[in-house]
C-alpha cells in the first residue's frame, strides 16, 4: 500500500504538495512540521527581476479563508538559482519553481534559466497581469495564453505545468488551449478576485482594491473546475483551492486529480499536510486501495 505518486514522470513520496506563495521556499516551515514527509513543494512565485511587492496591508481574515495582496514579492529567479535553490534541495521534497512575468519575454527569459537550474518541475503561474497590454490577466484568453506557454514551451525542456485562472472566460478552454501550447500537465485554480472594506475607516482594505480569495469558501469551485477539466483534457492535474483536510484531499482525488496542493491551510495549521497525508494513508487502508491512484474515479 503506497502513497508514491508519479507526476509528470517525477517520483513523489505522495500526492501532497505545498502550494505556491504560501510556504516560501521550504525552510521556514522546517521549524513548524517535518518537511522532509511533503511531496513537493512549489516556490513562492518568482519573476525575471526582484520585486518588492505591493505596499499598504497584504492580508485580510475573511469568515472561510483570506485575501491576499502581496504582489509576487520575490527576489528574482537568479538569486533563488543561486541562494533559495541549494536549501530547497537539502529538504527532500520534489522541487517546483512557480514563475510569473509581466511580458513573454520577462516569462522566457526566467524559463530558460531555470532550464538549466536542476529543478524537476515548472508551474507557469499565467495569473499575471501582461503590462504590455494594458494589465490584462495572461490567463483569462485562451489566445493570450497560448503565446505566453508555447513561448515557454521553446526554452524550457523538463516538465511544466500551467497555473489556471478561475478568471479565465471559458476554464476548458482554456485548460485545452494551454495543452495544445505545450503544457504537460495543468494546476488549477489560483485565487478567485475579492475585495474588503474597513468599515471604520470607510474605504477599501487593499490599495489595488482587488486582491486574491483563497481558502475552503473557494473550494467547491475549485473542485468542480477541477473535475471539468479532468474530463476535458489528456495529461495529469494537480487539485487546489481551500484544501484543508484529507476529506478535502480525498475529495479532489476522486474528481480525477493527480495531486494536489496545500495553501492558505497552513496559516491557520502548519500541520495540516502531514495530518492530509497520514488522513489519505488510513483511508487507503479503510477502503482496500494498494495505490493512491486507484482512489481516481475513471472519466
Amino acid at each position: 500500500m503506497t502513497l508514491e505518486t508519479k507526476l509528470l514522470g517525477v517520483t513523489l513520496k505522495n500526492p501532497v504538495l505545498m502550494a505556491s506563495g504560501t510556504f516560501g521556499f521550504g525552510e521556514e516551515y522546517a521549524g513548524y512540521l517535518d518537511v522532509s514527509r511533503l511531496g513537493g513543494i512549489c516556490s513562492k512565485g518568482l519573476t525575471l527581476h526582484p520585486r518588492e511587492g505591493n505596499y499598504g496591508p497584504r492580508m485580510w481574515e475573511t469568515p472561510a479563508g483570506m485575501l491576499n495582496s502581496v504582489g509576487l514579492q520575490n527576489p528574482g529567479v537568479e538569486h533563488f538559482i543561486r541562494h533559495e535553490l541549494p536549501g530547497m534541495r537539502g529538504l527532500g521534497p520534489a522541487i517546483i519553481a512557480n514563475l510569473g512575468g509581466g511580458t513573454i519575454e520577462e516569462y522566457v527569459e526566467g524559463a530558460r534559466l531555470l532550464n538549466s537550474a536542476g529543478i524537476d518541475i515548472l508551474e507557469l503561474n499565467i495569473s499575471c497581469p501582461n503590462v504590455k497590454e494594458g494589465g490584462a490577466n495572461f490567463g483569462l484568453k485562451p489566445a493570450i495564453a497560448t503565446q505566453v506557454v508555447s513561448a515557454v514551451r521553446k526554452v524550457f525542456s523538463g516538465p511544466m505545468l500551467v497555473k489556471l485562472s478561475p478568471g479565465a472566460e471559458n476554464i476548458v478552454e482554456m485548460a485545452k488551449a494551454c495543452r495544445q501550447a505545450g503544457a504537460d500537465g495543468l494546476s488549477l485554480i489560483n485565487t478567485l478576485l475579492g475585495m474588503a472594506i474597513d468599515v471604520e475607516q470607510r474605504k477599501p482594505v487593499f490599495r489595488n482594491i482587488a486582491a486574491g480569495l483563497s481558502g475552503p469558501a473557494v473550494r467547491p469551485v475549485a473542485l468542480r473546475m477541477v473535475y471539468d477539466v479532468v474530463r476535458a483534457v489528456d495529461c495529469p492535474v494537480v487539485g487546489l483551492g481551500g484544501i484543508a483536510t484529507w476529506r478535502d484531499a480525498v475529495e479532489f482525488l476522486l474528481a480525477g486529480a493527480a495531486a494536489v496542493q496545500v495553501g492558505t491551510a497552513v496559516f491557520q495549521n502548519p500541520e495540516a499536510p502531514l495530518e492530509i497525508i497520514d488522513g489519505l494513508q488510513r483511508y487507503m487502508e479503510r477502503h482496500g486501495f494498494e495505490h493512491i491512484s486507484d482512489i481516481r474515479l475513471k472519466k
